[in-house]
């Protein structure tokens, strides 16, 4: 019983190990494609990068895990996070557009200009998952 259990184990740990590194990879574009600091920003208490940021993170995760779930190997999953990743990338550029000095506004804490960041990535990435027929 237990042996069939475990049996599932090294798939679990292929996916969860590629999610991860998908989100490490995401991190580290995406902190590089915005025109603010996310990671200094967050560690001097700015709560604006944290809600853009963690919005963003979870609107890439969401077709992350779809991709996991609907992918037939892992070198799929990843071209799939690739994908989510760009579009993440696209929709930080787009949600620009209405919005003077997005990541100066964000970088000087304020909410507004990144709570709209975050939920239009959140969006995009809830329509990414469900896009995601594989």
């Amino acid at each position: 019983m237990l042996l069939q259990s475990l049996a599932g184990l090294p798939a679990f740990l292929v996916y969860f190990c590629t999610g991860l590194v998908a989100v490490v990879l995401y991190l580290f574009v995406y902190t590089r494609v915005t025109g603010h600091d996310e990671f200094a920003l967050i560690n001097g208490n700015g709560a604006a990068a944290a809600i853009a940021l963690g919005l963003s993170l979870l609107g890439f995760v969401l077709p992350v895990a779809s991709a996991i779930v609907h992918s037939a190997n892992a070198v799929d999953c990843m071209i799939w996070s690739v994908i989510a990743l760009l579009v993440q990338i696209i929709v930080y550029y787009a949600v620009r557009i209405p919005v003077t000095n997005l990541s100066q506004r964000i970088a000087q804490g304020e909410l507004a200009p990144a709570i709209w960041l975050g939920c239009a990535s959140l969006a995009a990435g809830v329509l990414n998952a469900a896009s995601m027929v594989i």
